[in-house]
């Protein structure tokens, strides 16, 4: 059966998978759900995902949410332990910066993200969007400093899938319209870009005009 990806193909989380998905050269079907298209708050879609969130993988009778789980799922599913690596250490790594993609770096943009992107009427108050800001720079420069000692990818000489979760939020930061001035240097993680762009995946998914 054809693996069905739910999501609409703009969402950061979903486009996690579809990166995922062209670097395992799987086919798939995707349908449109979330804000502009299909309602996820509705009980047909919350049996799937009680979060009411996006993406959701169905592989047969198997339904999975939590785009890194997927992620995960799908490199386990096809034995490609060069992204997902089995020795307990170098899996620990990779998991270790697939965490903190998702529980540090995504909470330090949010806000930002929110005001200057999204222009969202509730996360226009100044104090907090500066705040945001500095979050989130912060944030870049910690990664920039991991590829600075790497100097290729954030684990290491190889790509893994801490670079697809990664790569994205990072891409997030580089066009996003933030006060160019205000901008830290981060010679390390703009090398890196580049060399992610080398990756037909990557500019399908991630450097497609998309924040």
């Amino acid at each position: 059966m054809t693996l069905q990806l739910l999501g609409k193909a703009s969402s950061i989380n979903v486009r996690k998978v579809l990166w995922t998905l062209a670097e395992l050269g799987l086919e798939f079907e995707r349908q449109d759900w979330g804000a502009g298209f299909a309602a996820t708050d509705t009980p047909e879609f919350r049996r799937l995902n009680p979060n009411a969130m996006v993406p959701v993988l169905r592989d047969g009778d198997f339904v999975l949410w939590e785009s890194n789980s997927i992620c995960r799922y799908l490199v386990a599913r096809e034995q490609r332990h060069v992204l997902l690596p089995q020795a307990p250490r170098a899996r620990a790594q990779v998991e270790q910066w697939m965490d903190w993609q998702a529980g540090e770096f995504n909470n330090a943009w949010r806000y930002a993200f929110m005001s200057l992107v999204r222009q969202s009427p509730a996360h226009q108050d100044p104090q907090l969007l500066a705040q945001g800001v500095a979050g989130w720079h912060r944030h870049v420069q910690i990664l920039d400093a991991q590829l600075a000692r790497t100097g290729a990818f954030v684990c290491g000489e190889t790509f893994t899938l801490a670079d697809v979760v990664l790569g994205l939020s990072l891409q997030r930061w580089r066009v996003a319209p933030l006060d160019e001035a205000g901008r830290p240097e981060v010679p390390a993680a703009r090398a890196y870009l580049q060399r992610l762009e080398q990756r037909p995946a990557f500019m399908a998914h991630g450097a497609n005009g998309q924040p």
